[in-house]
């Protein structure tokens, strides 16, 4: 796996030596009978605690003992960084907890309001490629925010997803969806969040994602009267129609 260089959040497709207009095009083909479980937690969830959960969840899935997993989560407030992190990136450091991860990249902001899904995919039952599997989660991405009459993009040159925001200036464009990946064993871990209405003064202390000339969106501060429930459901809805069949509790 070492060719690919893994960015805070989002595989970059020039290390990979493919555009992103080739895996725009790439669709689902799971090979996997099974359903990916469902999973929603209620509460805010501790960072290392999730980081811990995952890598054991991983295991069990490369050992074929539990069925992939989609986790669903809010965390605190905090930033996270990652390998590359530049410090010079870290505005404020005292503002919230800083967590330093495994992952490539460098920082990025959690909090409430802010859906992270955790995707746990076994990619030797769906094709072993990296790179078509990233596709498949902007195509996620992009078609959850289509469920809400918002037109997602992706970028050749940054990671992400993004809205183009003509009422503030002609080549003005928000992130609203952030997506990143590890593979271990052939099973994904880490994976996407969605500005739903986290408050986005906080991203604030950080340059997110090492991004200076763009700025950061969500669905409310784009003028939808959505809630995270009401998010969920889309990322739900998309989810089967990009991946295939999933298990609730």
């Amino acid at each position: 796996m070492g060719r690919w260089k893994l960015t805070p959040f989002g595989v970059n497709s020039r290390a990979m030596n493919i555009s992103r207009d080739t895996i725009a095009t790439a669709k689902a083909t799971s090979t996997t009978a099974a359903p990916v479980d469902w999973r929603v937690e209620a509460e805010p969830v501790d960072y290392p605690a999730a980081v811990q959960f995952m890598e054991t969840r991983v295991a069990e899935i490369a050992a074929g003992q539990v069925r992939e997993l989609v986790w669903l989560v809010e965390h605190p407030a905090l930033y996270t960084a990652g390998t590359s992190a530049d410090a010079s990136d870290l505005v404020d450091a005292t503002r919230f907890p800083v967590h330093k991860t495994g992952r490539g990249g460098q920082y990025t902001y959690h909090g409430p309001g802010q859906r992270v899904a955790y995707v746990m995919l076994d990619l030797s039952r769906r094709g072993q490629d990296v790179r078509r599997f990233v596709a498949q989660l902007e195509d996620w991405l992009i078609g959850t925010l289509d469920a809400f009459n918002i037109k997602g993009e992706r970028r050749e040159d940054r990671v992400g997803v993004w809205v183009r925001r003509p009422e503030k200036g002609p080549d003005v464009e928000d992130k609203i969806a952030a997506i990143g990946i590890r593979v271990r064993k052939w099973v994904t871990y880490h994976g996407i969040s969605l500005n739903v209405e986290p408050d986005l003064e906080h991203f604030s202390g950080i340059v997110p994602c090492g991004v200076t000339q763009h700025g950061v969106t969500s669905l409310v501060d784009l003028g939808l009267p959505v809630d995270m429930h009401d998010a969920d459901i889309a990322l739900k809805a998309q989810f089967e129609q990009v991946f295939g069949p999933i298990q609730t509790p």
